[in-house]
């Protein structure tokens, strides 16, 4: 993790070393030489990934629950379509017996710990919800007189750092955060921007803009204009009026219609009306979008995604495909996602 620091062999680097190693065997189960220290060697970039990935496997093993321990006596399978799946579990639940001045507390001796003590913060911030990491920032500060997120980017560094500070933002200035770094980054992250926006409720999209102008000063459809051109700012700021239709009953006879402008707006003409694909694909529910593309099955002899990766290119292509496999499923969708980010 700090290949520069670690570069000669000191005291102090002997010491820290020890430290991660005994971190890392608690985490991996591995048994500690009583003379680990005495032979220890200068720590190489090998080395530090290795206490790195440590360090992430306790990470996510803390966030995702043994069921199989506190579900015993549960039937731990629902039955689908007659066959037995197993269940699935949301994985940050509110923390029991929770106490934010009790948390607070750890967290601050954690951090001034001689090395930073990155076990417990790892394990008190991903044990509480969002609105209990929030109740704990407040105490934090109120009892330090320090800001929690302050304190924990001076002690960590790296991708725990990063992960640390999210877990303390809001979902809305979380995603506020990923869209203004998206925008004002080293180029344009188009798929933060379609990944966010697609995937979030209107209300969710309103506080998004509020969070966006009160941490950053400017509209965020001003930095979506300034840095994004063509159908694809069409598609964004449509999606950013935050008036998709949110129901869950199915128009039959809007389905067919729409089936069949997509059509004719695509395939069945030259050229392509981008816009027409925007309007239904940014502002129809998912459900209803669902039974579109069905009934476009019955007008052409191509799926809707192919049609789109046919008559469109580009990020606009790629915006719009997006937009449908989050109506298909937006789980898969997110699955997708993740096993892209682990390649």
């Amino acid at each position: 993790m700090w290949p520069v620091r670690f570069s000669h062999v000191t005291a102090q680097n002997k010491q820290r070393y020890t430290r991660y190693t005994q971190v890392s065997n608690k985490f991996t189960g591995a048994e500690e030489s009583p003379n680990r220290s005495e032979v220890l060697e200068p720590l190489d970039l090998s080395s530090c990934s290795q206490i790195k990935m440590s360090l992430f496997k306790k990470f996510f093993n803390d966030i995702i629950h043994n069921r199989d321990t506190d579900h015993d006596d549960d039937d731990d399978s629902v039955k689908v379509k007659g066959k037995p799946k197993p269940k699935y579990y949301g994985t940050v639940t509110p923390y029991p017996n929770f106490n934010a001045s009790s948390d607070a507390s750890v967290l601050q001796s954690a951090i001034e710990s001689k090395g930073v003590d990155e076990d417990v913060i790892i394990s008190v911030l991903v044990r509480r919800n969002n609105e209990q990491r929030q109740k704990i920032k407040v105490v934090y500060e109120a009892s330090t007189g320090k800001k929690l997120d302050e304190d924990l980017k001076g002690a960590l560094r790296s991708d725990l750092e990063d992960v640390t500070l999210a877990l303390l933002m809001t979902p809305a200035q979380f995603d506020a955060f990923q869209l203004r770094k998206a925008t004002k980054g080293l180029g344009t992250d188009e798929d933060i921007l379609v990944e966010i926006l697609a995937t979030r409720s209107n209300q969710e999209i309103c506080e998004i803009k509020r969070v966006f102008k009160e941490e950053y000063e400017e509209e965020l459809e001003d930095d979506i204009k300034d840095d994004t051109s063509g159908d694809f700012t069409e598609a964004l700021l449509a999606m950013l009026k935050a008036n998709k239709d949110e129901s869950t009953e199915v128009d039959m006879a809007l389905a067919q219609k729409d089936s069949e402008t997509l059509f004719e707006s695509g395939e069945n003409t030259d050229g392509t009306n981008v816009s027409a694909f925007i309007d239904i694909l940014t502002s129809r529910s998912g459900p209803q979008l669902t039974k579109t593309f069905e009934n476009y099955a019955s007008v052409s002899d191509i799926t809707l995604p192919k049609a789109l990766e046919m008559e469109l290119e580009g990020d606009i292509e790629d915006c719009l495909v997006d937009i449908v496999k989050c109506a298909w499923n937006t789980p898969a969708f997110f699955a997708e996602k993740l096993n892209q980010a682990m390649k």
